[in-house]
């Protein structure tokens, strides 16, 4: 099952094939980088958008909220892993979706392997909020298993209230909304995009 929004727009979002799950135990490094995450506040996302439209996106991450999604956002940001990953999942009204870095790069996109995979690093219990699902909320995608999130996250174009509670909210956009909505749609029915889609050019931490 692909890493993907599911809830009740499950017959809209979720694609075809298979995807495997992580054994979802936490490593000792990412509980000790999420702790350090507690002293900072809320560290910045980065996000310099490539392809039809380009711009930069800054994304608020809530530390406070889910240390270790944070903590595995930081880890991939740094090293570079998201630099090139494509929206490969784009629903008008809806969402924007993307970090498979496994599948999802923009060198080779191939749209029935994007959004399968997700790091090398186990999957992250969920660390849901009562923080509502709006335009500009950033949340981490998951397959159906509530404890199966990893690397891919979406940003909301519009509200969604059927999330809320569902899937750990991870940040807000603080600027460059007017990118996030410029990104280019799919046009299949679970949005998925097709070819030539929009890509996360670099991604850093500030």
């Amino acid at each position: 099952m692909n890493k993907a929004i599911i809830g009740v727009v499950v017959a809209v979002v979720l694609g075809a094939g298979s995807y495997f799950l992580f054994s979802g135990n936490r490593e000792p490094e990412t509980i000790l980088a999420a702790q350090a995450l507690t002293e900072i506040t809320n560290p910045v996302l980065v996000i310099e958008v490539a392809g039809s439209t380009s711009g930069t996106i800054e994304i608020k991450l809530r530390s406070d909220l889910a240390p270790l999604h944070i903590a595995r956002i930081t880890e991939l940001a740094n090293s570079g892993a998201y630099d090139g990953v494509a929206f490969h999942r784009v629903i008008d009204g809806f969402m924007a979706q993307t970090g498979d870095v496994e599948f999802g790069m923009i060198e080779g996109y191939d749209i029935n392997r994007a959004g399968q995979g997700g790091s090398t690093s186990p999957d992250i219990p969920a660390e849901f909020s009562d923080v509502p699902y709006v335009e500009g909320i950033v949340g981490m995608a998951r397959a159906q298993p509530v404890n199966s999130a990893n690397s891919q996250f979406f940003i909301m174009f519009d509200n969604a209230s059927s999330l809320n509670g569902q899937y750990t909210v991870i940040g807000e956009v603080i600027s460059g909304m007017e990118v996030v909505h410029a990104i280019k749609r799919g046009v299949s029915p679970n949005g998925a995009v097709a070819e030539n889609p929009d890509y996360m050019e670099r991604v850093t931490i500030k």
